[in-house]
């Protein structure tokens, strides 16, 4: 079959991911009891395609020929730069099961060079069961499709079910409308993984594992806000992505979340020229809260792997060490209980999807404002230069009298430390000559020993805090213990003072380095 290149046109979707069991009360949901119509169903095997070292994915492309009864279409799908919840789609009906590129002409550049052509293969498949419930009034027209099936490698599969919600006519704020819902009603959470994902992530072995920040790549000349609407989502879709390995129990899954929360927090401040509205205020809130659900897990995981468990070690004939570590150790396990407890409740399922909202379609994305519309609508070149200085002031004035904070205030200095790191990370993309890239480098590597030496100092106070917390002087009937305390106390003041000078040093070094936004 031969003919003109596919039109692409954008696919606007939200998943949510639940157990099979729970779908036997979906239809209690009051949206389903509103739907008249008789849903259709339908068997569907999709086969994906790519290299061994998986090129296309590398290009942020998808490549699949799914078959429907007799029909085969291959769809081409781009995941770079269009969001978690609206990509580009290429579709067209072909004769086979296998790919027929040659209908894929004029859609992605390099895409068809012989070389790819020859080297594609069929990696693995997916087996879907289909209902499909049509939403429709005056208003909107959703698609809300149930999906059980499996993902499959050949040598390892797994199960599959998920509700996509696809938007054929209305808004994207009803999409989530939709999503919320279903979310308050059943333990439905929000899926930022393509089947695709999904696929690679098993034949990798990735599952559950945690996940860091991935780069975001700005397109030159982007207004500001669908800049902040890119990083935004990617910072959403880290934490998303770590609940698996939190959940499991994995002290990295909650490091790793927190740092997406952090990365989160930290744009909404960059750019908050943009977010003057009463939904940003409600979802800083509610950040807020996750932070402090998250914050003692990581804090105990911190204190008993580098002060405690050392300590222990060095001195297992200290009388009252081994009952102090276990208490230590028992607090963390209650700490990390309660991260758990927290994302998974129906608060953080319904805040994942909320936050969703807001970035795809919240009041923010069309501001009423002149004043608001026009920062909006700047070119993140000029937005980035000028946010960048800033925040590089702030760090800077704070710096020159380090040696005089107080504990407070240096504590202040971290988080300016984090946001202008961060900052920097979000506008790898906008600087892209070679000296631009050679001076991000040095910058970011002497941010990095500024904000270790930062955080060190950091830890130093909050696990005095932590130990003065266990009641030592509450347990006067047993000194060994209160003696085992004060060894760990001993410790940590010990180490300010080299901790100090090495973050001294560190922040002399970092001025030396030429900002690479000039």
């Amino acid at each position: 079959m031969h003919g003109t290149a596919p039109v692409p046109h954008k696919e606007i979707e939200v998943k949510l991911e639940l157990a099979p069991a729970t779908l036997l009360t979906l239809k209690k949901i009051p949206l389903f009891q509103t739907i008249k119509t008789t849903p259709k169903r339908a068997s569907q095997v999709s086969v994906y395609f790519d290299t061994d070292n998986h090129k296309l994915r590398q290009k942020g492309l998808m490549l699949r020929v799914r078959r429907e009864g007799r029909r085969y279409t291959q769809t081409i799908k781009s995941t770079t730069n269009s969001g978690l919840f609206q990509r580009d789609e290429w579709e067209t009906q072909i004769a086979g099961r296998e790919p027929d590129l040659n209908q894929a002409n004029g859609t992605v550049p390099g895409l068809l060079s012989k070389k790819l052509r020859r080297r594609l293969k069929p990696l693995f498949e997916t087996r879907v069961r289909r209902t499909v419930y049509p939403v429709v009034d005056d208003e909107r027209a959703i698609a809300l499709a149930v999906d059980r099936g499996t993902i499959d490698t050949g040598t390892r599969s797994q199960r599959l079910c998920e509700i996509e919600i696809e938007l054929e006519r209305g808004t994207p704020a009803m999409l989530f409308d939709v999503a919320r819902e279903i979310t308050l009603a059943l333990p439905a959470r929000l899926a930022v993984k393509s089947k695709s994902e999904r696929g690679y992530e098993i034949i990798d072995g990735e599952q559950e594992l945690p996940v860091k920040a991935a780069p975001v790549d700005l397109p030159a000349g982007a207004s500001t806000l669908d800049a902040f609407q890119m990083i935004g989502l990617a910072c959403l879709k880290q934490v998303i992505n770590n609940e698996a390995a939190l959940i499991k129990g994995d002290p990295e899954g909650v490091h790793q979340m927190r740092v997406g929360l952090r990365r989160l927090r930290a744009a909404m401040s960059l750019f908050a020229v943009l977010l003057r509205d009463p939904q940003t205020e409600a979802i800083k809130s509610e950040l807020k809260w996750l932070a402090g659900e998250l914050g003692p897990a990581r804090e105990f995981e911190v204190l008993v792997n580098r002060v405690v468990a050392p300590m222990e070690r060095r001195g297992r004939r200290w009388r009252g060490m081994p009952l102090l570590s276990q208490e230590f150790a028992e607090r963390r396990d209650v700490a990390l209980t309660c991260a758990r407890a927290a994302v998974q409740s129906v608060r953080f399922r319904v805040l994942t999807v909320d936050i969703a909202a807001w970035l795809q379609a919240g009041l923010w994305t069309n501001p009423q404002d002149d004043l608001v519309q026009d920062q909006g609508n700047l070119p993140i070149e000029m937005f980035a230069f000028k946010a960048l200085a800033r925040r590089w002031r702030k760090v800077r004035r704070r710096g020159r009298v380090l040696g005089r904070l107080d504990a407070r205030s240096r504590h202040k200095l971290r988080i300016q430390t984090k946001k202008l790191r961060y900052a920097a990370e979000f506008f790898a993309t906008v600087f892209t000559t070679k000296r631009a890239v050679k001076r991000r480098k040095q910058f970011l590597s002497a941010l990095e020993c500024l904000q270790d030496g930062l955080g060190d100092l950091n830890d130093i106070s909050v696990h005095e805090k932590r130990i003065a917390e266990m009641g030592i002087r509450r347990q006067r009937t047993n000194p060994s213990r209160v003696f085992a305390a004060g060894l760990l106390t001993g410790r940590e003041d010990a180490r300010m003072e080299a901790a100090m000078m090495a973050t001294t040093d560190a922040y002399a070094d970092l001025v030396k380095v030429k900002p690479f936004w000039r």
